[in-house]
């Protein structure tokens, strides 16, 4: 189970928005305990690919983000890209390029722009499991 602010899941809505119709990216932040992963901050970042279709995180961007979260005492998550033409479900590529397990990738599919869907998945090899999500108040 993954937990993430209603204030994080617009930070990450309004960049997708925004991006479209490329794909947006970024990586997320918190905590982790027995009862799950909890997200306590959400880092926008630039796709370099400039595609709808997959994504790059620029570099310079990602060891920012990783020098911040060491800095405020969070533990990196993961990542979080969207989809704006197809579901909230890891494709082929994004399997493929998963290469932590443990790792949680957030996919915020825009393809029904009024019905956005965030789902967070751990990916091992070509196996994808939703592990739940919570957006709280």
């Amino acid at each position: 189970m993954i937990k993430i602010s209603e204030d994080n899941y617009r930070k990450i809505l309004e960049h997708a928005e925004h991006c479209l119709p490329e794909e947006a990216c970024g990586l997320v932040a918190g905590e982790s305990n027995d009862s799950g992963k909890i997200i306590r901050k959400v880092y926008l970042l630039t796709n370099i690919d400039h595609t709808n279709e997959h994504f790059s995180l620029d570099p310079r961007e990602q060891l920012a983000a990783i020098k911040d979260m060491r800095a405020n005492g969070l533990s990196p998550l993961g990542n979080w890209h969207s989809h704006p033409e197809s579901p909230s479900r890891p494709s082929e590529e994004d399997k493929r390029l998963a290469f932590d397990k443990k790792a949680s990738y957030l996919i915020l599919s825009l393809m029904d722009r009024e019905h956005p869907v965030l789902n967070s998945f751990r990916i091992d090899g070509d196996r994808a499991e939703n592990e739940g999500l919570i957006i709280e108040d």
